[in-house]
This record gives structure tokens, C-alpha cells and sequence, in this order.
């Protein structure tokens, strides 16, 4: 597939301005970008104060933003950033055709597997991409977004199917402007494998946090509960490499390493969440606050192509089962 380069100095539009959305956007502006801000409940309060962003690197105001509450006034964009809760993704067929450039590209920043598909059957396959953020942030506020820790997105190019791309012009591009914004980039060659290895965190300590009611570090400071992650995890792992190392259409090359996630990443993973500072899940978050879980992305979606490939996850099945319960009990 031949993906378009963007031009020299490029425009962003971001669909979520919520602790993710926002807090990339705002550095992305605040770095010298035009940014285009979608907001609903927000939206006058940021038009009159703008965006404040409470950051670990540093606190810091952009008192005029570009905002706007309906998609209709948004100017078309080179680069669209998708930053919604997957539960709200039945919006996008509405909220994406007028605001992205003929030549532009959606970035899909949201957890879970098998959006880009969807995304492609409304923009069209060579006009998306994929990043997963590792990022604690939470809005504490209207237009104020808290920065607790981490920030790094990586992000990979999509083709249909999942297929290995490489890394593109565009994708070097867009990269480039969000590590000027002080954003760590890891470019990915292959989006599945990308999107795999962020569910290596996501499951279990989405999952858990709400299942137990706990933050990570109560999770990682109990035998039990630690176990509990690592066990899904190494479960995780197994339906990934399964689904890594299907065959790729003959039209594919292969990409010269192993489509695989190694062992030791479950200690990477472990090791990573005990270094982060208490934590509560974006989805521990929606749960208390009475929002739809993001069930469907990151469980169900995962589980039905593990099941695909003929491979059952026991583990993931359960929590899966559990979560669908407490996400209707709750709303």
C-alpha cells in the first residue's frame, strides 16, 4: 500500500479533549502546532479559561485554544486524533469525514484491538494509524487535565488486515512534532504486534483494578493479586503470539524477524507498573464514575481472535464475563 506524505507544517484536529486528547493536543500546541480541539461539556469553560494541564514536567496554561462543540465548524486537518472512549466510537462515522484532508490520516489513540478496521471503513484503509499511549493522566476538572506520570506513545502505520507496514514518511513525520513536544516516540513496524503487547498491561490491570477495586500499586504490593496480573499476562501473551504467527497473505512480505511477543516481556510489564506511581486505571475511573467500560476493545475483541486462531483463554474469558456483569450492574 502507498501511504501519501503530509505537508511541511501540518494541522491536528483531536476528537476527545479528555486527559489523553487534551494532554497531548495541549503540548502539541503549546510546542507550536495548530490544534483543533473538539469539546462538549467543556467546551465554554475552555473557550473562557483554556487548558490547563497540571504536568509532572511542569505546569502550564494555553489560554486560547481552538474549540469547538460541533464538528461542522472544524476545518479539515491533516492529522485527525482520535481520542474517545471506544464506547463512544458508533460517533465516528458522523465526526470524521468533513474533518479530515484528502491526503490526511486518522490516528487512532485509543486501547484495545481491531479499531483500525472499523475506523478504515469510513476513511478508507490508507488513511489510518494506530498509537498506544503509555500515559497516567486523569481530568480532575473541566478543562483541567492532572499529568501523573509516563507520556510515550507507540505508534505504527495501518494496512488490512493487520499486515506489517513498516514505518512510513508520514508516520517519521508525525512523530517528529510530538517529540518537539517533549513526547517519546516509539515507531512501530508492525501495529498487531504493537496493539498485543499494550494488551499485555491493559487486561489484567484494567481488568483488575475494577474487579478488585484496587490502584496498581495495591495490586503489586499482594502476593495474590500480582500473580493473579502475571498469570493473565503470560495468558495474554499466548493468544498474541498465536494470532502473531498466523500466515500472511502471499501479496505481504515477510518483515525479516519474528512476528513474536518474548517471555520476558511479562517481567518488563511487572517491572514497569511497580516503578509507576499509584495508579488508578482509566477504567477503574469510568466504572466510578458510572461511564460505559471499554469492555468490548480491549476483552472481547482480543478474546474473539485468540478463539479465531482455535486458541481459549480461561482467564481473560472470566474477566471478560465478569466486567460485561459489573459494566451493566453499574450503569
Amino acid at each position: 500500500m502507498t501511504y501519501p506524505t503530509l505537508p511541511h507544517r501540518r494541522t491536528y484536529a483531536v476528537i476527545g479533549t479528555g486527559a489523553l486528547g487534551g494532554f497531548y493536543g495541549a503540548r502539541l500546541q503549546q510546542a507550536g502546532c495548530e490544534v483543533h480541539f473538539l469539546l462538549r461539556s467543556d467546551y465554554e469553560v475552555v473557550r473562557q479559561k483554556g487548558l490547563v494541564v497540571k504536568s509532572i514536567d511542569g505546569d502550564f496554561t494555553l489560554p486560547q485554544v481552538n474549540a469547538y462543540r460541533d464538528v461542522a465548524e472544524m476545518p479539515a486537518c491533516d492529522v485527525v486524533i482520535v481520542a474517545l472512549k471506544t464506547t463512544q466510537n458508533d460517533l465516528l462515522p458522523e465526526l470524521l469525514p468533513s474533518i479530515v484532508k484528502p491526503g490526511g490520516v486518522v490516528l487512532v489513540l485509543q486501547n484495545g484491538l481491531g479499531i483500525e478496521p472499523e475506523v478504515a471503513e469510513i476513511v478508507g484503509s490508507h488513511r489510518v494509524m494506530g498509537g498506544m499511549c503509555f500515559l497516567c493522566s486523569n481530568k480532575i476538572a473541566p478543562g483541567v487535565i492532572h499529568h501523573l506520570d509516563y507520556k510515550q506513545i507507540t505508534m505504527g502505520d495501518y494496512a488490512d488486515g493487520y499486515a506489517p507496514c513498516g514505518i512510513t514518511d508520514r508516520q517519521k513525520q508525525i512523530a517528529q512534532d510530538f517529540e518537539q513536544a517533549g513526547i517519546p516516540i516509539v515507531q512501530s513496524e508492525d501495529l498487531l504486534l504493537a496493539r498485543w503487547k499494550k494488551l499485555m498491561w491493559n487486561i489484567p490491570f484494567n481488568g483488575l483494578s475494577v474487579v478488585l477495586d484496587a490502584t496498581t500499586d495495591r495490586m503489586m504490593a499482594d502476593p495474590h493479586a500480582r500473580q493473579l496480573a502475571t498469570d493473565l499476562m503470560q495468558e495474554v501473551l499466548r493468544g498474541a503470539n498465536a494470532c502473531l504467527q498466523q500466515p500472511l497473505p502471499a501479496s505481504i512480505k515477510p518483515s525479516g524477524s519474528d512476528r513474536a511477543i518474548f517471555a520476558d516481556f511479562v517481567q518488563t510489564m511487572l517491572d514497569y507498573t511497580e516503578k509507576m506511581k499509584p495508579y488508578r486505571t482509566s477504567m477503574k475511573l469510568d466504572y466510578d464514575d458510572r461511564r460505559p467500560l471499554e469492555v468490548e476493545a480491549i476483552f472481547g475483541n482480543p478474546l474473539r481472535m485468540a478463539q479465531n486462531t482455535g486458541i481459549h483463554l480461561p482467564l481473560v474469558q472470566m474477566l471478560y464475563q465478569q466486567l460485561k456483569f459489573l459494566d451493566s450492574q453499574n450503569r
